[in-house]
């Protein structure tokens, strides 16, 4: 490719990435749009996410300000920032936590009347919610009214309380993800952390990202073969089906030839890929909602002692734990197109012969996949763009080693009986005979 078509391309993906984010934040999910301030004084509304959650799920609390003062959610780190109530032997007990946590970036919420904001519990979640049974939050605030007789402010202390919710125990394939999977590689990352120096969550993610393709090299590797094979007999499949349009019995026919001839498996790309899928899905979500100190009840006995409270969240100056809306996006969907082109190309010779249709789905995939990316990158932390990135790297290598590898086996690979021209030979004769009325 030379250097104008990666400008073009370049360029391109930009353009279709900032048009997509534009129309996600402004029709999507748009800003809210400014608010009157809701006549109804005194009231004050909290709502959960859920109302039945398992014991590692995170709790999260609507609060809408209809009152017409602006009200302050103080963070009393590193205590709840709400009460929490546990229905206990008849009555609502209000139970407590204060676990390690770093409280030097905790930050009050003040609502504006009419306004809402979100008051998540992951910092709190197993030292609050870890036992069973029901359970609601309580906000009590100062509200300020009008004496509507005197015309004097008064100023009185009110108790909001939200809907119950039911915390239940965890289901058994809840428990085997996290006994097998999500468990493990929780603790790789925090081994990484606890030994590298300053405890760098993304280098710790680099380290550990590598480590587990590495382990997957194997799978992984046959499924970008088994896919790079299927692309170069595709031509030969698309001349099938223009030569026996219409005679969908005899395009099965000849394709599944095609297949056993050459020695393609059309499921060998994804068997491999979907053993790998368990094993990238938990580092995902390790990554992205583990890492707090409420967790530390994952480790094992010998990380036990370390606190995640250390973590260092600083990585190339961005903070991991937060969301980066255009830099990190824009590398991550560099690197994903770079990766669908080196996946999909074939080669000029192949790309002519193939069909007009599967030149078109794969430039929608090239150019839309990785601005779907992008764009879902720009909505979670920067820790889960960081192993984005770093997994796509690898891949991008790994992918043009097995391009080379497969174009030198097809070049050095002599010419047999089972070649496409003698193949196509022999099923023409074959199909005439088979014509011949007996």
């Amino acid at each position: 490719m030379n250097k104008n078509a990666i400008i073009k391309n370049i360029l391109l993906f930009l353009i279709v990435f900032l048009t997509v984010q534009y129309v996600y934040g402004n029709f999507i999910n748009p800003p809210e749009e400014e608010q009157e301030t809701v006549v109804d004084q005194g009231s004050i509304e909290l709502l959960t996410d859920d109302t039945e959650y398992s014991r590692n799920k995170n709790v999260t609390v609507e609060i809408k300000n209809n009152t017409a003062q602006a009200i302050t959610v103080t963070q009393d780190c590193p205590g709840e920032p709400l009460d929490v109530l546990h229905y206990q032997k008849g009555e609502w007990i209000q139970i407590t936590a204060n676990p390690e946590l770093d409280c030097s970036k905790a930050v009050s919420h003040e609502i504006q009347p009419g306004k809402e904001a979100s008051v998540p519990y992951d910092n709190w979640k197993h030292a609050l919610f870890a036992r069973m049974g029901r359970f609601k939050i309580a906000f009590t605030t100062e509200i300020t009214t009008k004496n509507e007789e005197t015309g004097e402010l008064e100023t009185f202390t009110k108790t909001f309380e939200s809907n119950e919710f039911l915390v239940e125990k965890e289901g058994m394939f809840s428990q085997l993800w996290n006994g097998i999977f999500y468990r493990p590689i929780y603790n790789a990352l925090t081994f990484f952390i606890a030994v590298l120096p300053g405890h760098n969550l993304g280098l710790a993610i680099l380290l550990l990202t590598i480590l587990i393709r590495t382990i997957l090299l194997v799978p992984s590797q046959k499924a970008m073969k088994a896919q790079r094979r299927m692309q170069e007999i595709q031509p030969m499949i698309e001349k099938i089906k223009e030569k026996h349009k219409g005679d969908q019995q005899r395009i099965t026919q000849e394709t599944m030839n095609i297949w056993k001839t050459q020695k393609v498996n059309p499921m060998g790309s994804c068997l491999p890929m979907l053993l790998q899928f368990p094993v990238l899905i938990a580092l995902f979500w390790v990554v992205k909602g583990g890492l707090y100190p409420d967790n530390s009840y994952l480790l094992y006995t010998a990380y036990e002692n370390f606190s995640l409270a250390n973590l260092n969240t600083n990585f190339l100056g961005l903070d991991l734990l937060k969301n980066n809306m255009y830099v990190l996006p824009v590398i991550i969907g560099l690197l994903q197109f770079g990766q669908m082109k080196l996946s999909l190309s074939r080669g000029g010779k192949n790309k002519a012969k193939g069909g007009k249709e599967m030149a078109m789905a794969n430039n929608m995939m090239m150019y839309f996949m990785p601005v779907m990316i992008a764009v879902f990158t720009a909505t979670l932390p920067a820790a889960v763009g960081v192993y984005w990135g770093t997994s796509t790297l690898y891949g991008i290598i790994q992918q043009f080693f097995v391009n080379k590898s497969v174009s030198s086996d097809n070049t050095t690979k002599p010419k047999s009986k089972d070649s496409k021209d003698s193949d196509v030979k022999v099923k023409v004769i074959e199909n005439k005979s088979a014509d011949k009325p007996e």
